[in-house]
């Protein structure tokens, strides 16, 4: 799967995204250092082993570079920064009766701006699956030749 590459100067407004997530009660902010076995556990039930070790080192970074999606106390997504590799956006996953709320564009966003106020003036969005929604959501564009990238000697 290809990356993309997402100019962090050029990121439209978000504050109306935030408000229609706010709208339906639903907290977007980052995880805490001890919530990170509720969000690791969120994780491999809904998707992988892998994203586990991800979200495992995200929480050992001050401030930690996961953030999250909560309602009522449970998490309904996340989304990980400077996890894979320095300046990577990944992994990211909502929460399948979640979807279509704006979570995902939302937690993308807190997460890019995150990248921007740490300096970087590029992201790299890292193995896309969903390319369509990255590029209209952000502007990302497809990184020629990075296929496998960084993904090509991944253990079991």
């Amino acid at each position: 799967m290809i990356d993309m590459l997402v100019r962090l100067y050029d990121l439209p407004e978000s504050g109306e995204l935030y408000a229609k997530v706010a709208a339906q009660g639903i907290t977007l902010r980052r995880a805490r250092a001890f919530e990170k076995h509720t969000v690791a556990e969120f994780a491999r039930t809904h998707f992988s082993a892998k994203w586990v070790s991800e979200v495992e080192v995200a929480a050992t970074r001050q401030p930690v570079t996961c953030f999250i999606a909560t309602q009522d106390k449970a998490i309904l997504g996340f989304a990980c920064y400077d996890t894979t590799m320095r300046g990577f956006f990944g992994p990211t996953g909502v929460a399948e009766a979640a979807r279509g709320t704006g979570i995902g564009k939302a937690l993308l966003f807190k997460s890019l701006e995150a990248l921007r106020e740490l300096g970087h003036a590029y992201a790299f969005i890292g193995g896309v699956g969903p390319r369509e929604f990255y590029a209209k959501a952000c502007g990302a564009v497809e990184i020629p030749g990075s296929d496998p990238g960084i993904y090509g000697d991944i253990l079991p």
